[in-house]
């Protein structure tokens, strides 16, 4: 985007992966951008690859641009487009003045074609936009939010990261009607307006709960589990699970660092980026034993699969929850 913006434009963008927003993000600025308004007309074409085959493309490719610098050739649905060689060749030696943008959502280049993925490095670029991990989601949200002039605090960021998951095209929705909500003179983003505008309760949530257990506080835990219990349009089992396995998880993982007395170190050994972000562990270390942590894990695995169904008849999710809660706490 950096070289977009500078107008350093390539004749090939291979765009491929399995999060569309990024692919989206950069071929929407560039059929935005590259061309004034008054030359699209004539110089800026869409194609679907169910629609054409790579000869086709081919020949658009080799278009001249009629009184523009540039003609840009959009592809998308580019995984659709079937026997490629033509395209391999154009690769090799393609036109200076085309801009070519193909799009290739959920997946990638099969594997077995080298000298397909070796053309289009050597003249253009290949860029893979994989999903992220929920642990990479509040770092984003924070970014998002600070290039828009906005800030945000560490609850308000986990509050939507699990509210919203790990679609980012939705969480980018959710992030803007946000933005729209904040007055001009304070553009702070606080657990309220989480509240208000994504549709999560700043008491009863995942981040609290999690941050109950990871403190030992018994009365706290039980109470969100009964409010999700009498309110599972609210949250549930099934949302969880994976955040508290995750948790214990690495909490176990944390035991192993050779400095699991220095929040750095263990930030460092977790690959958690900043140095704060490992506090919760920190007290997780005080408050659980390596045993017990191996324990939880086994029983999470244990109420995962009977939430499933899987050796379980008719407990029901919110029951299973309690006595997730009661073992990992007792």
């Amino acid at each position: 985007m950096h070289d977009l913006q500078a107008r350093k434009f390539l004749p090939v963008y291979y765009l491929m992966g399995d999060e569309p927003y990024y692919i989206d993000l950069i071929s929407n600025w560039i059929a935005d951008n590259v061309l004034q308004p008054e030359e699209r007309d004539f110089n800026q074409t869409i194609l679907f690859g169910s629609d054409v085959t790579a000869s086709q493309i081919v020949d658009a490719a080799k278009r001249y641009p009629m009184m523009s610098e540039y003609q840009v050739l959009i592809v998308k649905e580019a995984q659709n487009v079937k026997n490629t060689e033509p395209l391999e060749k154009y690769f090799k030696a393609p036109m200076p003045s085309t801009i070519l943008v193909m799009c290739h959502k959920n997946g990638t280049i099969d594997g077995r074609k080298k000298e397909y993925v070796k053309a289009i490095q050597q003249v253009g670029v290949l860029f893979e936009s994989k999903k992220l991990r929920d642990r990479d989601l509040p770092a984003f949200i924070e970014g998002f939010l600070t290039a828009k002039g906005a800030s945000i605090d560490a609850k308000s960021t986990q509050l939507i990261a699990d509210a919203v998951g790990a679609d980012l095209s939705r969480l980018v929705g959710e992030l803007n009607k946000v933005l729209l909500s904040l007055p001009e003179q304070d553009r702070r983003v606080t657990p309220q307006v989480v509240e208000d505008q994504v549709g999560v309760s700043k008491d009863f949530n995942g981040y609290e709960l999690r941050d109950a257990i990871v403190n030992r506080n018994i009365f706290k835990a039980n109470q969100i589990v009964k409010y999700f219990d009498e309110n599972p349009k609210a949250g549930s089992i099934y949302s969880f699970l994976p955040m508290l396995f995750n948790y214990f998880q690495n909490l176990m993982i944390a035991y192993y660092c050779p400095q699991k007395n220095s929040q750095d170190g263990v930030a460092q050994w977790l690959d958690l980026g900043k140095g704060w972000l490992a506090k919760d562990y920190m007290t997780g270390l005080r408050n659980y034993s390596g045993m017990k942590v191996m324990q939880i894990i086994g029983k999470i695995r244990e109420i995962d699969a009977k939430s499933k169904g899987l050796d379980n008849p008719n407990t029901p999710p919110g029951e299973l929850m309690k006595e997730l809660i009661f073992f990992i706490l007792h």
